[in-house]
């Protein structure tokens, strides 16, 4: 899963140090060299995951949002047990759960900060490994060209796209974009035609996401996702 993303942060800091030792001086040089590249990706990984984990509070209460951690971490109805937790209990005294996704914790389900006088809440980092699809995408060391999405899919579906990384209702798309919920379902339709988004209905209200094509082009790989791009069998349940 790592090991494309290894070895490019090994290039980047014997680059950077001019001998063959991979090396990082700062926290700051292993930050551009190991996360800002991607950053944007992961970013975008993050808000996806944590949008599926609402809507798992929506469907089942924050009893089913404890207990899909995966293994390794034990929701019994009162208290949150943690393979290789901290030692001793950790009350929240009334003042929430800050919860976090991460892709680098492959080991351990999660990973729990207490509060301090910096943090106000403590800090349930849970793992957020992406598939082998998503791995692919997000560790790509593929550089975007400025405008070749807006030259691809035009200014207004291209500004779209990105506001659904994270999802959004047909409203909430029109708003981030500031033009007419019409004109935002238009929008909506030609994407997910082209196979970039895909829109599920959850209970009363519809929900548009990119998908893995719309993920290739948002990084600027259009040079590969180019070609499949055409229309799309919409599910006749979908709708905007």
């Amino acid at each position: 899963m790592y090991a494309r993303w290894q070895r490019q942060v090994y290039t980047r800091l014997r680059a950077k140090s001019g001998t063959r030792t991979a090396s990082a001086s700062t926290p700051a040089d292993f930050w551009r060299a190991a996360v800002a590249p991607y950053w944007n990706r992961m970013r975008a990984h993050y808000e996806a995951e944590c949008d599926a984990r609402g809507r798992m509070v929506m469907a089942g209460g924050v009893e089913q949002l404890l207990a899909g951690l995966g293994r390794g971490a034990v929701w019994n109805g009162q208290v949150l047990q943690l393979q290789d937790g901290p030692d001793g209990d950790v009350r929240l005294d009334g003042k929430g759960l800050v919860l976090s996704p991460s892709v680098f914790l492959a080991q351990r389900p999660a990973r729990l900060f207490r509060a301090d006088e910096e943090r106000g809440q403590a800090v349930l980092v849970f793992s957020a490994l992406p598939n082998a699809e998503q791995s692919a995408l997000l560790w790509d060391d593929t550089t975007p060209p400025s405008q070749a999405l807006a030259a691809l899919v035009g200014q207004t579906r291209a500004a779209a796209l990105r506001e659904l990384r994270a999802s959004r209702t047909t409203t909430q798309l029109a708003d981030r974009l500031g033009v007419s919920a019409p004109c935002a379902s238009q929008h909506a339709a030609v994407l997910r035609e082209s196979g970039l988004i895909t829109t599920r209905r959850v209970r009363n209200t519809v929900l548009h996401s990119v998908t893995p094509l719309g993920m290739a082009l948002l990084d600027g790989r259009t040079a590969a996702a180019g070609h499949a791009l055409g229309p799309k069998p919409v599910p006749s349940s979908a709708g905007v």
